[in-house]
């Protein structure tokens, strides 16, 4: 086996749980070089994947087929004699590229309309009785394991050097906070606003040296906002939601003191660099995906209603997240940065 091709998903949490593959590929073989196809956003997480060898980001659109762009690709990769391909989504247009290419050996799980296209298929198991994400990546590997593996990211200590000097450019601080407000899902997985607020204006009030950071895309920068505004210390708590790219946000979280988030991709970057974090759940159960770090402390009240999976509440009352208290999230940040 000399060149590898890696497939990504299109999640951000779903990336960082193809890490323990990876690095069981890189050492199984460790002359062989690793190469990896990711949508932009899902691109940073790869990068910082220490066996990846080169990650081609590609604009693939969810859900269109774009026939002609995946050829175009696939004759692109043809040139770098892949020997082997893993396909970790499980469509259909994710295993046309590598079969497009002519890459011999195409590995994955069994999924749609996909005969002939992957050609070294494993059962996909069924959702009831899926194993957690990174487990279920790694058995692609053929390396029998029952236990969960930890994704880890590492960055450069350029990257690190550069963040760190943007970041006391910003607020000369002792102590950096990050704070991860959004959930692509919906927002019966978001602490409410109010909470977060109040969380950062303890921390903010704690000591003049601190720094609450918000992260976030785009879309999210008027909820940074409303968070910035109402911890009444815009100063301390600056919002970075849409400000930054993924690469410098996972650089941030890298470096943080500790994290707070709901469960989010953000919340499986600050796991996988094993960063003090605070995970908020709601209607998600964190007993499937959970952060998967020693140093990381689940909020989560487990109501008879919940977990739900919904998108928004359906009882229309949110009490999973609402009940849970600020200032108990405080002290578990306390406890965990001791």
């Amino acid at each position: 086996m000399k060149n590898i091709l890696i497939i990504a998903p299109n999640w951000i949490g779903d990336a960082v749980m193809t890490e323990p593959l990876i690095s069981k590929l890189k050492e199984d073989h460790p002359h062989s070089s690793i190469d990896v196809v990711a949508t932009p956003w899902v691109a940073s997480v790869m990068r910082a994947i220490p066996a990846v060898n080169k990650v081609i980001a590609v604009d693939l659109k969810h859900g269109a087929l774009q026939w002609a762009e995946r050829k175009s690709l696939a004759l692109q990769l043809q040139q770098n004699h892949y020997s082997h391909a893993y396909v970790l989504p499980n469509s259909f247009k994710s295993a046309l590229i590598p079969w497009m290419a002519n890459i011999p050996n195409r590995i994955g799980y069994r999924g749609e309309l996909r005969w002939g296209l992957i050609n070294q298929a494993l059962s996909n198991p069924s959702r009831s009785h899926r194993p957690p994400m990174s487990l279920h990546y790694f058995a692609l590997s053929n390396a029998q394991s029952t236990s969960v593996p930890q994704p880890q990211l590492s960055l450069s200590s350029e990257a690190l050097v550069s963040i760190k000097q943007k970041l006391q450019s910003l607020k000369e601080h002792t102590k950096l906070f990050v704070i991860c407000p959004g959930a692509e899902y919906g927002p019966a997985k978001q602490w409410p606003t109010e909470h977060y607020a109040k969380l950062a204006k303890k921390l903010a009030q704690e000591d003049p040296h601190h720094l609450v950071l918000i992260l976030g895309s785009k879309k999210e920068s008027p909820l940074g906002e409303q968070i910035s505004t109402l911890s009444t210390h815009p100063h301390q708590v600056i919002n970075w939601c849409g400000e930054t790219t993924l690469d410098e946000a996972i650089a941030c979280i890298s470096v943080a003191t500790a994290v707070v988030s709901n469960d989010s991709g953000l919340m499986h970057i600050a796991a996988a660099f094993s960063r003090p974090q605070i995970a908020i759940f709601g209607s998600s159960d964190p007993r499937h995906t959970p952060p998967l770090s020693s140093l990381a402390k689940v909020h989560w009240l487990h109501l008879e209603c919940s977990p739900c999976f919904k998108r928004t509440c359906p009882l229309g009352h949110l009490k999973c997240l609402v009940d849970i208290n600020p200032t108990d999230v405080l002290n578990s940040i306390h406890q965990s940065t001791r």
